[in-house]
């Protein structure tokens, strides 16, 4: 079966991929094994000064996959090169952490000696999504790599470029061959892959019901999982924000990777004596973002990444207004070339409409009144999704206090956008998903945490 890769922003076809038959992936899986059975027992050093050389390749070819995530899936340009800087710093983190990361710890007991380990698992399975095709893939597969893993790599149907270019990548560095390996299958294909027995552990990124589908399959043959999922992202203006800088911080956050993002900032909960001017602010922000080719240095929002996905997008927008949201700006399919969808500010959103319970992965605004502070955080945990929140107030110590006691996601920030950091664990809860990525949270998910006793 072939495979197209489509330009989002003009419709053309880039170029046609070749799909894997069951028997080729299954010859791929036995030579990556192989590897993997040598790879466990290199020691942190060969494996980070590889990673090194991994975050050389990247910075040394930044314009070229920076201009090829661009082509692939839409992202404007000069987000696909900060992509690219930031796929070459997870490699360095690792490099310089996963050492002391895993490192053996004694435990003090009535034996003569006892410790505990980490040791890899073997041939962990990564499905990953389109959205950010080099980021999401680095965030899961550096970790795994140097702590002595193999890994395997279901990229999504729509990147194949990006996804080839990431196995190039780490040869370039020099890993062994097959020790990264990527596999051009279907879904379905995927899921079946996944109960074979070399897999020891599988890590999705993508959307809630792809997270059930491999959290069945997975627990159906006792592997381990870590999925995140979808978000609902609220944001809490609380009634002593900074309003300019919290809206600014909004919108920037609702604009990035065109809206396309997990933890982009969903649900804009105000607190009704902001709302006048917090709506007048947000309005003239995102009628400015500039729209348009995403090889231009100059654009903020590119297309959406599939036609599918705009015509989702515009979807929920016109069933959010027919049960009685009102758009206060754009709305309406773009007449430009591609898959384009402008900014869209909705308020008088309430629940049960799908700009207030769905993720709308776009650049759509859902603004949604509450009484007052506490109704505006209540408002914020309305939600089955728990992947990431943020609280605007001037009042650092309250606002604390919300993020640690209160707001239920994985990740809650302070005056912030919500961001991914390799320093910081990132995941989520409810139906955003479990497990952690990044920091030393992410490396303990896919080994084994061993305890030694010697008597």
């Amino acid at each position: 079966m072939t495979i197209k890769a489509i330009n989002p922003a003009n419709k053309q076809i880039i170029n046609h991929y070749q799909q894997l038959t069951d028997q080729q992936a299954e010859q791929h899986l036995i030579k990556s094994n192989q590897q993997w059975k040598k790879w466990k027992d290199t020691d942190f050093r060969t494996r980070s000064e590889l990673m090194i050389k991994a975050a050389g390749v990247l910075q040394a070819k930044t314009d070229k996959y920076a201009q090829l995530i661009t082509e692939e899936m839409g992202k404007p340009i000069t987000s696909s090169r900060a992509e690219v800087d930031k796929c070459a710093w997870v490699c360095r983190y690792y490099a310089q952490h996963a050492q002391d990361m895993l490192k053996t710890e004694p435990v003090s007991t009535d034996a003569f000696r006892s410790m505990v380990t980490y040791q890899p698992l073997g041939l962990i399975l990564g499905i990953m999504p389109w959205n950010f095709p080099f980021w999401q893939v680095f965030r899961f597969a550096v970790p795994t790599l140097i702590a002595g893993n193999g890994v395997l790599v279901k990229h999504a149907s729509n990147v194949p470029g990006c996804s080839e270019a990431i196995e190039e990548i780490f040869n370039s560095a020099g890993f062994p061959p097959d020790i990264y390996k990527n596999l051009l299958l279907s879904s379905s294909q995927a899921l079946n892959i996944i109960s074979h027995p070399l897999i020891k552990g599988v890590s999705l990124t993508g959307s809630t019901e792809a997270g059930k589908s491999v959290a069945k399959a997975a627990g159906a043959n006792l592997k381990k999982t870590v999925l995140e999922l979808g978000g609902n992202d609220p944001y809490v203006i609380l009634s002593d924000a900074d309003l300019s800088a919290a809206v600014e911080t909004c919108v920037t956050s609702k604009l990035i990777n065109s809206g396309q993002s997990c933890i982009a900032a969903k649900r804009f909960i105000v607190v009704k004596e902001l709302r006048e001017e917090f709506e007048k602010i947000m309005v003239k922000k995102m009628n400015q973002a500039i729209m348009g080719d995403p090889r231009d240095d100059k654009t903020q929002v590119g297309p959406l990444a599939r036609e599918d996905l705009v015509k989702l997008l515009d979807q929920q927008v016109r069933d959010s207004i027919n049960q009685g949201a009102i758009c206060l700006l754009g709305g309406k399919i773009s007449s430009s070339p591609g898959f384009y969808y402008p900014p869209t500010v909705l308020t008088e959103v309430k629940p049960g409409m799908p700009a207030y319970n769905q993720e709308l992965f776009g650049p759509v605004a859902s603004i949604i009144i509450a009484g007052n502070d506490q109704e505006a955080v209540e408002i914020a945990n309305d939600s089955s999704f728990g992947l990431g929140a943020a609280v605007f107030t001037q009042n650092i110590s309250k606002g604390e206090q919300i993020a640690i006691l209160q707001l239920e996601a994985g990740s809650c920030f302070v005056n912030s956008l919500v961001k991914s950091d390799p320093r910081l664990p990132f995941g989520g809860i409810k139906q955003s998903g479990y497990g952690r990525e990044l920091s030393r949270q992410g490396i303990l998910e896919f080994v084994n945490i061993k305890t030694v006793y010697v008597k």
